[in-house]
């Protein structure tokens, strides 16, 4: 397959190119900070922003994407399920 783009410069507007299932921790770092995190299923979300502080979204929808830099998604307050960081 031929990628046209790929010489393209990333950036935080550009769709990302890489995704990973998320395991909520509150313990463990992601491997790398999101540039945005998909939900498959609705509830609430607590997050650490790359600035260290904490936050609770509440009721994020399913099906929805959140343009967010986290480097961890909390396992205590998330309801949410079936979360994918993009980055």
């Amino acid at each position: 397959m031929t990628d046209t783009f790929k010489s393209h410069t990333q950036n935080l507007t550009a769709p990302p190119p890489s995704a990973a299932e998320i395991t909520p921790s509150d313990a463990v770092d992601l491997a790398f900070a999101t540039r945005a995190i998909y939900v498959g299923g609705a509830g609430n979300l607590k997050v650490r922003m790359l600035d260290g502080s904490q936050i609770t979204f509440t009721n994020v929808q399913a099906g929805a994407q959140y343009a967010m830099r986290v480097d961890r998604v909390l396992a205590t307050g998330t309801t949410a399920t079936g979360i994918v960081a993009l980055w």
